[in-house]
């Protein structure tokens, strides 16, 4: 029992620190609250670095140091410990899964956030290298912002073709110094007179920097350059171009996956296949609704379904009132049949919706006999059963 009680606790641990559950306000607070310890540190870095400002506020910036290294230990402590809730990991024994969790990015990151700080007095008196240490705490953000994250994911997944990027650059810049230094070696012996010499002046121009501290002279020198100042560009756009394109499907698998995951949590659509979810999301449409807008009032014709995409609203049920957040739906019976609305649904805060009208999806019904097969099997065993005559919406939806 006591074991039990233990891995349920350990269990819940993992969830506020990684991966709480949509909408798990707990772990939302830890997420924001984290977030701002971090940002703290990074502001507190920067205006501590300023004499006067040390001065007059030292006392509030060791405090912020303090609170920080207590926070950062606690939440290091913690993922070590509940380490072996990680899924991939959950099949090794405990001891091998925290290893892997002290030996990733993020565990190495999470070392040097505290470990430093808590040897200080036997580390040199230059300040500043604790400093540098301490702006090393800009990568712990990286576990808390999806951008982040999928840049990294980004970087990652295209490191062979950035490599190659990478290589050809430096191939690039080799040739054009070799080139220089042949035009101009003898003209300008200090500055083009060796290729290591030359390679500067390369590698800057192929930058598209241009600081001016070498610059050619003769006409087959400015040739040189000219051609190197074009083959810059295109080695500049190369990884751009790469990243960008990269990024942006990185962002649309993100938001298929987030939107697959809602449309298969309702009991309307858990029964069908992957082609049939498939059919059904490109039926959605986006609509927005302020704080205050009133999605949905009671009494109005239903037809259509919403998903939650981001936001907040409450629906206003009898004498009771409800919240639904981000991965949650409402009105899903709309979409099989004529009712009204048995509640109104208010916006709390600016919310994003997916919205499927019913007419798409009977239309999809038509089109494909097996969908409308799986739907109407689901209506006859769930959705019968828990809607009033008048209704639009069931009991599971507001659970």
């Amino acid at each position: 029992m006591a074991h039990d009680k233990i891995r349920n606790w350990r269990r819940r641990v993992y969830q506020v620190l990684d991966q709480g559950p949509v909408g798990d306000r707990t772990a939302v607070v830890v997420d924001r609250l984290l977030v701002t310890l971090i940002l703290a540190n990074l502001v507190a870095v920067a205006l501590e670095s300023v004499p006067n400002l040390k001065a007059g506020y030292g006392p509030l910036f060791d405090a912020t140091e303090d609170i920080s290294l207590v926070v950062f230990t606690a939440e290091y402590l913690l993922r070590i410990w509940c380490a072996v809730e990680y899924g991939p990991h959950r099949h090794m024994s405990p001891l091998r899964a925290r290893l892997k969790y002290l030996l990733s990015p993020a565990g190495l990151v999470d070392l040097v956030a505290v470990l430093p700080f808590w040897f200080a007095p036997l580390l040199p008196n230059d300040l500043r290298v604790l400093q540098a240490l301490r702006i090393l705490r800009f990568f712990k953000i990286a576990r808390y912002s999806p951008a982040m994250r999928s840049l990294l994911d980004v970087l990652y997944r295209e490191r062979r073709a950035l490599f190659g990027c990478v290589v050809i650059t430096l191939g690039t810049a080799l040739v054009a110094a070799a080139l220089m230094h042949l035009a101009e070696g003898r003209v300008q012996p200090d500055k083009l007179g060796t290729i290591p010499d030359a390679l500067w002046w390369a590698i800057v121009t192929l930058g598209t920097i241009g600081y001016g501290d070498v610059v050619p002279v003769t006409a087959l020198g400015k040739l040189i350059a000219t051609v190197t100042i074009f083959l810059g560009l295109i080695m500049i756009a190369l990884p751009v171009g790469i990243i960008a394109t990269a990024f942006a499907e990185q962002i649309h698998r993100r938001d298929f996956i987030v939107t697959w995951g809602m449309i298969a949590r309702v009991p309307l659509f858990a029964e069908l296949d992957a082609a049939e979810i498939s059919d059904i999301m490109q039926l959605l449409r986006a609509q927005v609704a302020e704080a205050g807008q009133v999605i949905v009032r009671a009494g109005d014709p239903a037809h259509s379904m919403y998903f939650i995409a981001s936001g907040e609203v409450e629906i206003a049920v009898r004498h009771e009132r409800l919240r639904l957040g981000v991965g949650q739906f409402f009105g899903e019976v709309a979409v099989l049949r004529r009712a009204r609305r048995s509640a109104t649904v208010t916006a709390l805060s600016r919310t994003s919706l997916l919205v499927l009208d019913a007419q798409d999806l009977h239309a999809l019904m038509q089109r494909d006999p097996r969908v409308a097969a799986r739907i109407k099997d689901v209506v006859e065993k769930r959705v019968g059963r828990q809607v009033t005559p008048k209704g639009d919406i069931v009991t599971e939806e507001i659970q």
